[in-house]
């Protein structure tokens, strides 16, 4: 995955500049969605708001929000690149960061979690337990009505609407399967059914628990009026790639990264989730390594998730992903250099190494 330093310091240059365009107009966002609220005269409610989204919004580095700007920017002409124009792509990008917030408040909350991005999780802030589920829909709704206070009047705008609706859908699927294979897929004795964790599965809730990532495209592609079906099916068919390697390295650094990296706790071991890493280690285990994992994998003692990593170790899961991340990202650029339009083939060249190259790209 070669990627010179000159390359990484434009990119990080530009995502550096571009954030800050994002927070210069985060105010505006919250002002937008607690006006509403106050207008309502709904009390306490409106600043209540405002605390939900400045704690579990800004908190990321805002790599869905800066990839969407960054497409904008390529794809829309120079000349229609006003100052209005640009601060709509940040309030767009803004919204893609608030559908991702609500989402990770909601799975927090099913996976028990402790923290995320550094700080304690939403639900566990100050005790404020499930009331944070309707927060994370205050979120969402906010979200529809910021795309039709500011888009309501243009051609894209049913477009957007559909765009991070269907993202949402197919995200919540993606966690469905996810919650089924971990709480429903248990003995009688209450450890984990092995037998489901296929790589066939795996794929299919990677994919989809990751499909977040299609809407900053998509919305920066509707945004710059692009009609083509054959580019949004073309990108798709990268994004949908993309995920799955997302996914699988958020699978692996929830095992084996540290807490400085990814800043959260991962539990996948002792709710026993169906991982890249354990579905890996179920292809190359012998019967009595089968028998460890059968044991311990989803069980919640110190002594057996010590165990299950160890095992991990010993079967040489690190290299494998190593490998595996690579031969991923030639396949993906391989798909990428066959694409029709040069203009998105740049563009998803340049996503591709600026996410490969964060190990800050996860969820």
């Amino acid at each position: 995955m070669a990627f010179s330093t000159t390359k990484k310091i434009l990119i990080w240059m530009t995502l550096k500049k571009e954030h800050q365009g994002m927070m210069a107009v985060w105010p505006d966002v919250i002002r937008d969605i607690t006006e509403v609220v106050t207008n309502l005269n709904i009390p306490d409610v409106d600043k209540w708001l405002e605390k939900v989204l400045q704690y579990n919004v800004p908190t990321t580095k805002k790599l869905f929000g800066l990839s969407l700007i960054y497409f904008c920017k390529s794809l829309v002409p120079k000349e229609q690149q006003t100052e209005d124009n640009i601060r709509l792509m940040r309030i767009l990008a803004w919204c893609v960061e608030m559908i991702l917030s609500r989402l990770v408040i909601i799975d927090d909350i099913m996976d028990q979690s402790s923290f995320r991005r550094g700080q304690p999780c939403w639900y566990r802030y100050n005790n404020i337990g499930l009331m944070a589920i309707n927060d994370g829909l205050l979120l969402e709704n906010a979200v529809y009505y910021l795309i039709k206070k500011h888009f309501k009047e243009k051609e894209c705008y049913i477009n957007l609407v559909e765009t991070y609706q269907d993202a949402i859908f197919k995200t919540q699927l993606g966690q469905s399967l996810d919650m089924y294979l971990t709480k429903c897929n248990k003995k009688p004795n209450d450890l984990v059914n092995l037998d489901l964790f296929t790589m066939n599965r795996f794929s299919l809730l990677s994919t989809y628990k990751a499909y977040l990532i299609v809407t900053p495209i998509f919305a920066a592609m509707h945004f710059a009026g692009i009609k083509d079906p054959e580019m949004f099916k073309e990108a798709k068919n990268i994004l949908l790639d993309i995920a799955y390697l997302i996914q699988v390295r958020d699978d692996y650094l929830g095992c084996f990264g540290n807490y400085e990296t990814i800043r959260k706790i991962s539990t996948d071991i002792e709710e026993g989730k169906c991982s890249w890493v354990v579905v890996t280690a179920l292809q190359r285990v012998t019967p009595e390594q089968r028998k460890i994992l059968e044991e311990c994998y989803g069980v919640s003692d110190p002594e057996k998730v010590r165990r299950v990593k160890q095992l991990f170790t010993d079967l040489d899961l690190p290299n494998i992903y190593s490998k595996h991340e690579r031969d991923m990202y030639n396949q993906i650029n391989e798909r990428i250099q066959q694409m029709s339009c040069g203009l998105l083939r740049n563009n998803f060249f340049n996503l591709l190494k600026m996410i490969c190259h964060n190990e800050e790209y996860y969820f």
